[in-house]
């Protein structure tokens, strides 16, 4: 696998604070800008090595396209289906999610939902 250098990240969308921190003390810039139109992101994204998005940043094939220098796309939740995988895949960026980061949060709604339940019985 090619190694690669990531200095800048654009991050689309509120997540967690803890993910600018981990960033910035691994020597990444990180610049946060929030509901961006397609045309402001296909606009911003030339100057970004990364991309941090959760569900509602669309990044098309027109994205992608803009983006020069974008190695890694990286989605903060469960599934892609807001990334066009394919354009990205050809430009070599690498396209990754984290598939288990609600884990916690849903097991405790599905225990709320029994106990709501339970009531009724």
């Amino acid at each position: 696998m090619a190694s690669f250098s990531i200095k800048s990240v654009l991050i689309s969308e509120s997540v967690d604070p803890r993910c600018r921190t981990i960033l910035e003390e691994n020597g990444i810039h990180v610049t946060e800008k929030q509901n961006m139109k397609k045309e402001e992101l296909i606009t911003e994204i030339k100057d970004y090595d990364g991309l941090v998005v959760r569900s509602a940043t669309k990044v098309t094939a027109d994205v992608i396209d803009a983006a020069s220098n974008l190695k890694i796309i990286g989605r903060a939740g469960t599934g892609v289906d807001n990334v066009d995988v394919d354009a990205a895949t050809k430009k070599g960026i690498i396209v990754m999610n984290t598939p288990s980061g609600n884990t916690i949060s849903a097991a405790e709604l599905t225990c709320a939902l029994i106990m709501s339940l339970s009531r009724y019985f």
